[in-house]
């Protein structure tokens, strides 16, 4: 019989490649995992690592069962949550994973919402942008990813393995110094900004910019480029160029010195709360998908 104790510790060895560092990631000891490793090997009734130097690696019957152990983990997780919920939420965990301005605009409404409605549901909550989200809801490692995609980008059918619940549109604005010569102009053009230095945001939202930009029959010249919203906002109000960020963003870091302006046409990404099947069967992720699509819609 295989035991879901030991495909986690599967997991880790394959994530890690050694017994010491899995261990450390696990919180137990090296001795523990190589325990738990030979009896797992003992109930397949075969190798599923090999030593190569210091490292681990991976049999081809290892390689399959560590594939199929986030699925595997992620049912168990779902079952686990479902019966410790049928009293009526009075129990539950869910593991959110969110993108820094999310983190800031929806989350806090949604789970103050949560918790007044179920206050035994527990939820934990780590940043990370898509795609990095989305590849940790399908390796089990969340149970919630909010993430974004622009529209008419390609991949629309990244997300078709996943239940995606729609939270808000989020129209882009541009960003300018208070002194600008746009500043107080209702509307431009993303063309009227083409001969400006530029600070750009986060990898997928630098791409979209550059797409954008090249639509409009310029390449922008990018001076600085950083994850942090508050860094772009702070490089604009102290006049080193301009940017293009989600409304959701600019609500997020409340810019100084710093105007906004309308861009047309119109550009806007989707945001959405996405889960895998099993688990939005689960009465505390739905309940937590629930309260999402509520503040979004605030």
């Amino acid at each position: 019989m295989i035991e879901a104790r030991h495909l986690r510790v599967l997991r880790a060895v394959a994530a890690t490649g050694s017994f010491s560092a899995a261990g450390r990631e696990l919180g137990c000891t090296q001795p523990a995992v190589s325990q738990q490793m030979k009896a797992l090997e003992a109930s397949v009734g075969t190798p599923l690592l090999v030593r190569s130097g210091r490292e681990m690696r991976l049999t081809q019957a290892g390689e399959a069962l560590a594939r199929h152990a986030a699925g595997i983990l992620a049912g168990l997780t779902a079952a686990e949550e479902e019966v410790a919920a049928i009293a009526g939420l009075r129990a539950g965990r869910v593991r959110l994973v969110s993108f820094p301005s999310g983190s800031s605009t929806l989350v806090p409404t949604a789970l103050a919402a949560l918790r007044a409605a179920h206050p035994g549901t527990r939820v934990s909550l780590e940043e990370a942008e898509p795609p990095k989200s989305v590849e940790m809801l399908r390796a089990g490692d969340c149970d919630v990813a909010l993430a974004f995609r622009y529209a008419g980008a390609e991949g629309a059918d990244e997300w078709g393995d996943l239940v995606v619940r729609p939270l808000l549109a989020d129209r882009l604005v541009g960003l300018v110094p208070e002194g600008h010569r746009l500043a107080r102009t209702a509307s431009v053009a993303i063309g009227d900004l083409a001969g400006e230095p530029w600070i750009a945001g986060c990898p997928r939202c630098r791409g979209q910019l550059v797409e954008i930009c090249e639509g409009a029959g310029f390449t922008p010249r990018i001076d600085f480029a950083t994850d942090d919203y508050p860094a772009v906002a702070g490089l604009v109000g102290a006049g080193l160029g301009v940017a293009v960020l989600p409304e959701l963003a600019v609500e997020s870091v409340r810019p100084k010195g710093v105007r906004t302006v309308t861009l047309e046409p119109a550009v806007r990404r989707e945001i959405v709360a996405l889960t895998l099947p099993d688990l939005a069967r689960v009465p505390a992720v739905a309940a937590t998908l629930d309260e999402l699509a509520r503040a979004g819609a605030r």
